[in-house]
């Protein structure tokens, strides 16, 4: 069966951040609830949740000579081409600022996706495909560190260092305003201008220009890029031997990042398991399929169904099935491959659901590439979970309803959510006894 990948529109350079705090075993899934404050989220190339997942299809290649000799009644035909030309000859006459073919073809390109009014399907410029192509792996080309945009001083600030990164090995610091790169002042400049300004391929050194606390000089580094594998699974044992597995994305990376999460804590003595989905906005359908296969019994994880009826099943042989009590903890941001992870904890009854309802994306996305190295994005069809249920627009009801008590966590870090979760934990494994 081929292998069909849900891409993660989020561009995966851990250089950018947008909209939370630092990004931490315990604090990552905040940066829904804390948007707005200094960031510390991986880079995004696209929206937030709108057209953030996708499924690609990497053997289909539709030529642009398959449009020749359309009939008169499609969409290209002699009277729109006649029509693209006046439009193009008005432009040019009398827009009054200078403009070239390329960008009015990649215009009209867009365009036609658009007029679907699907927010989750788009058309891809041959660099934009890459950049996407890149995002899904979880592996970047870059420094190593999170960036986000301090719009207090209207500068981009590191707001984390990853460990044993280039960054760390030379001396770039939690807490650093980028003053210049490569010489080049880049206040003023978006975060992703300057996040494009940082990255760059493996081996090459790009110079920062920093503003450092306590230091009355701009500090002066030259990093060396690497490739960059994105932390998206963090873990750690609590009391009475319980394991807290968090998962930010589904990317490839983590796939095995989440098994020797699962190793490690199987070795301490893994007594109940929590998985933390919140703020989990999706990614790869094989990694989450990969992750399934590691906590369900035998059977469906999920199925798709195309406008032609045509079903699509994932299933798991059961081999790994979970056999501590397991917690899932969810919210609104807790998307697509998400819910296909969570649906299928709730629809087997294996663990409990905890949190809020999830957002509601049950649809899928292709990837279909195109001769000129492009690529259309289309909404293909739903998927379902194991019972049967399609879930957009609709989100799952956790099996217990709990909001997080922000105030208490901003204030001195108590997650509330995760407290019950660990009581409903103990109170299983007290009944067991």
């Amino acid at each position: 069966m081929e292998t069909e990948t849900e891409q993660d529109m989020q561009q995966q350079e851990t250089e950018q951040t947008q909209g939370s705090s630092t990004k931490n075993n315990r604090g990552s899934f905040m940066k829904g609830v804390v948007a707005g404050l200094a960031a510390a989220v991986i880079i995004s190339m696209a929206a937030l949740l709108l057209g953030k997942y996708v499924i690609t299809n990497p053997r289909a290649n539709i030529s642009a000579a398959q449009s020749n000799g359309v009939k008169e009644a499609s969409v290209v035909n002699s009277k729109t081409m006649q029509k693209m030309q006046v439009l193009q000859e008005a432009i040019g006459s009398y827009y009054m600022e200078d403009t070239d073919a390329d960008t009015l073809q990649e215009g009209a390109y867009h365009g036609m996706v658009e007029a679907l009014e699907d927010p989750y399907s788009t058309y891809y410029s041959e660099e934009e495909l890459v950049e996407v192509q890149e995002s899904s792996q979880g592996i970047y080309y870059g420094i190593g560190a999170y960036i986000g945009m301090d719009t207090d001083v209207g500068m981009a600030r590191i707001s984390k260092v990853m460990p044993n990164s280039p960054a760390e090995a030379d001396g770039v610091l939690a807490g650093d305003y980028i003053y210049k790169v490569e010489d080049e002042y880049v206040k003023g400049l978006t975060l992703e201008e300057i996040i494009a300004k940082v990255k760059g391929p493996e081996g090459t050194k790009v110079k920062l220009t920093m503003l450092r606390e306590n230091e009355t000089d701009p500090v002066e580094l030259e990093v060396t890029r690497k490739q960059i594998e994105s932390p998206t699974v963090t873990h750690k044992t609590l009391d009475g031997g319980i394991s807290y597995i968090q998962i930010s994305e589904f990317d490839a990376v983590t796939v095995d990042q989440f098994t020797e999460a699962m190793a490690e804590e199987k070795v301490s003595g893994m007594n109940g398991l929590i998985i933390d989905l919140r703020d989990n906005l999706g990614g790869n359908l094989s990694a989450v399929n990969d992750i399934a296969r590691q906590l369900l019994p035998k059977g469906l994880i999920v199925y798709t169904e195309d406008k032609y009826g045509k079903r699509e099943e994932y299933t798991c042989d059961g081999s790994r099935e979970i056999k501590v009590p397991m917690v899932v903890l969810v919210n609104g941001n807790s998307a697509s491959a998400s819910e296909i992870l969570a649906g299928a904890v709730k629809d087997y009854k294996i663990g409990t659901l905890l949190g809020t309802t999830t957002f509601g994306k049950g649809i899928v996305q292709r990837i279909i590439s195109l001769s000129d190295g492009s690529a259309v994005k289309l909404t293909v069809s739903k998927y379902y979970t194991p019972n049967g249920n399609n879930i957009h627009k609709i989100g799952i009801e956790p099996d217990e309803e709990l909001k997080l008590d922000v105030e208490s966590y901003l204030k001195n870090g108590t997650d509330n959510q995760l407290n019950r979760a660990v009581e409903i934990i103990k109170e299983q494994l007290k009944n067991t006894k």
